[in-house]
């Protein structure tokens, strides 16, 4: 579990002082251990207090209405998942053989509760600016767009969503290579789905670049 910590510090860019938590929040109840169910009802509340925050200074002229659907949007367990994924916090989840025989690292319930679960972690840690910091960094441009507006969805994101609706697992992204110097990379990442036989690969100067360019080959392999 310490590695996986340690990866999860590197991932969010932020060290924990008690990383208890972050273990804890890693921690899915398959695992027959304390597990990060409370955190995740904590890193829940947080979550949707920062969000509708946010917003609210955001855009001062919206309505009451329009805020509510903005705010689901972006907490709902598909963005969530979707964060987890960018992320890749499933391959950081400590789960049972059962969970892990299923897929558990990939499915979207347990993929938006980690993200809540560390949130609630971070919380505990260092309080709610620091929390209010990393999850703005999570969702980047999403919280620009204007409530009521249509955003225009990525690859990545389109991708997930048409999996979802067939009941399929999520897409599943590997790094093949990393090439060049490292303040000039080139990565090259393949993406596997159960609805093509081979993966999809795509290349960019960081890994979600790549990410998103191996799911639009995807996508277009599958016509649409």
């Amino acid at each position: 579990m310490p590695d996986t910590v340690k990866q999860l510090e590197k991932v969010l860019q932020y060290q924990f002082d008690d990383s208890g938590l972050a273990a804890l929040a890693l921690t899915h109840r398959s695992a027959n251990k304390p597990n990060n169910e409370r955190l995740e009802f904590l890193g829940d509340a947080v979550l949707g207090f920062i969000v509708a925050d946010e917003l609210l200074r955001r855009f001062s002229d919206a309505s009451e209405g329009d805020l509510s659907r903005r705010r689901a949007e972006l907490v709902n367990q598909s963005s969530l998942a979707r964060i987890a994924q960018n992320l890749h916090l499933g391959d950081l989840l400590h789960l049972g053989p059962g969970e892990l025989k299923s897929g558990g690292r990939q499915r979207v319930s347990i993929l938006a509760d980690v993200v809540e679960a560390v949130l609630g972690a971070i919380y505990l840690d260092a309080g709610l600016d620091q929390c209010r910091a990393i999850l703005l960094g999570f969702y980047g441009d999403e919280l620009s767009v204007e409530p009521g507006a249509s955003a225009s969805k990525d690859a990545k994101t389109r991708l997930q969503e048409h999996l979802q609706a067939k009941a399929l697992q999520l897409p599943r992204y590997l790094v093949e290579a990393i090439d060049g110097e490292e303040h000039l990379q080139s990565f090259r990442v393949s993406c596997h789905i159960s609805l093509l036989p081979e993966p999809t690969f795509g290349s960019g100067t960081n890994r979600r670049i790549a990410e998103q360019n191996a799911a639009a080959k995807a996508l277009q392999s599958l016509g649409l």
